[in-house]
């Protein structure tokens, strides 16, 4: 395997934060005004008050602005890198969890821990790279 395949270039790295910020940034924008909507559509009862998915809906958006602060220096991010590695594992674990105990409120959630693994395999690929230790 060569060496730009297994690192890619810190330009790339750059677009794949870009990613990040917007996938989060977009999910939490969407929970936080349109929340009621979206468990309408998905079969699920509305919590009795909104704060209950606002409050995790705010902490996915603010997540997803970590993520364009890594953009603009990937290089000088990493402990923010390591914060998204945590939150994007914890939410994998968790839905995974609760899907094997049969508890998972909706199959709606299932893709999003698809997605925030492999947002978290990336984090971690990236933490192995030279640019992301020199600034450690």
């Amino acid at each position: 395997m060569s060496t730009a395949l297994a690192r890619p270039p810190l330009a790339v790295w750059r677009w794949f934060f870009l990613v990040a910020a917007a996938y989060d940034m977009a999910l939490g924008l969407a929970f936080l005004v349109a929340g009621d909507s979206i468990l309408e559509a998905i079969g699920m009862a509305a919590p009795p008050h909104v704060a209950y998915y606002q409050l995790a809906a705010v902490f996915v958006f603010v997540q997803g602005f970590s993520y364009l602060v890594v953009w603009r220096d990937p290089a000088a991010s990493r402990g923010l890198v390591w914060v998204g590695v945590v939150y994007k594992g914890a939410y994998t674990a968790l839905a995974v969890w609760y899907l094997a105990l049969g508890i998972l409120p909706s199959a709606f959630f299932a893709p999003w821990a698809v997605a925030d693994f492999l947002f978290m395999l990336g984090f971690l690929w990236f933490l192995r790279g030279r640019w992301a230790r020199v600034a450690a």
